[in-house]
């Protein structure tokens, strides 16, 4: 039997110090001009949605459809964006 998963445990399995590399340049980059302006954003949509009645638990604002989607579909996009950019 599968020894069950911690809860908010890391999914990669880093060493030590690649593990302390990540965070800090995890951190450099939700930090960043461009991720605080979405960051900003989706709260401001998300804080409206919920003001006009709309029922948006299970999703997350989408940046470049401009709605919200179910979190799968929205975190599911990343690998075939970085394929088109190539």
């Amino acid at each position: 039997m599968a020894k069950p998963k911690k809860a908010g445990g890391s999914k990669q399995k880093l060493s030590p110090k690649a593990a302390k590399d990540k965070a800090v340049r995890d951190l450099k980059i939700a930090n960043s001009p461009a991720r605080k302006k979405k960051r900003n954003e989706c709260q401001k949509k998300r804080r409206a949605a919920i003001k006009a009645g709309k029922n948006i638990k299970g999703k997350d604002y989408d940046h470049k459809t401009k709605r919200f989607v179910s979190e799968k579909k929205n975190r599911s996009g990343t690998k075939l964006e970085d394929k088109n950019k190539k």
